[in-house]
Order: structure tokens, then C-alpha cells, then sequence
């Protein structure tokens, strides 16, 4: 079993919504964390052994590019309270793709944990490193919160989120 430390500045979430006026893309990097992983021969995971990960995203660093929609969404968020939204692995299984997994986990936003599985395709180099990319549709009223609205603007409860997660092997 190694450790793989999250590369904040190569790690990121985009996040997707839909409003009554334009879509809301943001693209936010600094997911910091860790994952204990096997890695077999040919960039596998050894899926007999325990594993476990963590990962965690400041809210503060969210960004639409336009302040007063981000303005609201911290203030939807609570982000003076809510400080961070964590994901804790606890699960994987293989799909019949190869480097393709079924990842499962707890995501807690708002103070709200909520399991959520999905795909993810896992990729290794010869530096020691790991790529996790995978995405998931949440619907943020599973979370307690209402959907922003801003003015004209009504932004659609379902987000989808894409993480793209580069961890590197500890020595």
C-alpha cells in the first residue's frame, strides 16, 4: 500500500450549471488530499487490499468569473460556516473497461454527507504518479440548499462535476 499526496496546483473541479439565462461554468483548481492505493503491474488497483482517500476543496476559491453570482453562491453556500466540501472514498470496483472503476464515496457539502457513486478512469505514469478523472450530476437540494437567484437569473438545481485529481506517490 502507498500514499499519494493530491497535487493542489494540477487537481481541479468544473463545475456545470444551467440557468434561465446562460450556463455557469467555472473551473477551479486546489483539491488537496490523499489516497492509499495498490498500484499492480499495467496501472491497476489492487482491489483485495483496504483502501482509503480524502480529498477537500476551500469554497472560497469557487469562481464563475462574475462576482455577483459568486457573491451569492457564498452566501447560499454559508462559506463563513461551510468552509470546505470533502469527499472521503470508500470504494472501488473494476468495470469490464480496462483502467475504468465504479468509485464510491462520501461528499459532504453544507454540513450534508450524501453517497454518491460513479465512473472514474484511473491512469499511472512512470514518475509515481496517478490521474483520477470521473463525473458525477448532483442535485444540490440533497445538500439543504436552494438554488441561487440573482436578479433575472435562476440557476437550475442539478450541477454536474468533473474532478480531475493528480496525486503523486510518496516516498
Amino acid at each position: 500500500m502507498a500514499r499519494y499526496r493530491i497535487v493542489p496546483e494540477r487537481s481541479w473541479v468544473e463545475i456545470h450549471a444551467r440557468s434561465s439565462l446562460h450556463p455557469i461554468d467555472s473551473r477551479t483548481d486546489g483539491l488537496e488530499g490523499f489516497l492509499d492505493l495498490e498500484i499492480l503491474g499495467g496501472g491497476r488497483v489492487n482491489l483485495a487490499v483496504p483502501m482509503s482517500g480524502k480529498l477537500s476543496l476551500d469554497v472560497e476559491r469557487l469562481s464563475s468569473g462574475n462576482a455577483l453570482e459568486d457573491r451569492e453562491l457564498r452566501r447560499r453556500i454559508d462559506a463563513r460556516r461551510f468552509r470546505t466540501i470533502d469527499g472521503e472514498l470508500t470504494g472501488m470496483r473494476e468495470t469490464e473497461k480496462e483502467g475504468r472503476y465504479r468509485v464510491r464515496g462520501d461528499l459532504t457539502f453544507r454540513g450534508v454527507t450524501r453517497s454518491a457513486e460513479d465512473e472514474m478512469v484511473l491512469t499511472t505514469n512512470d514518475d509515481g504518479e496517478i490521474q483520477l478523472v470521473g463525473e458525477s450530476t448532483f442535485d444540490i437540494r440533497d445538500f439543504g440548499m436552494d438554488p441561487p437567484r440573482v436578479l433575472m437569473l435562476k440557476v437550475e438545481p442539478e450541477v454536474r462535476v468533473t474532478a480531475h485529481v493528480t496525486a503523486q506517490k510518496e516516498e
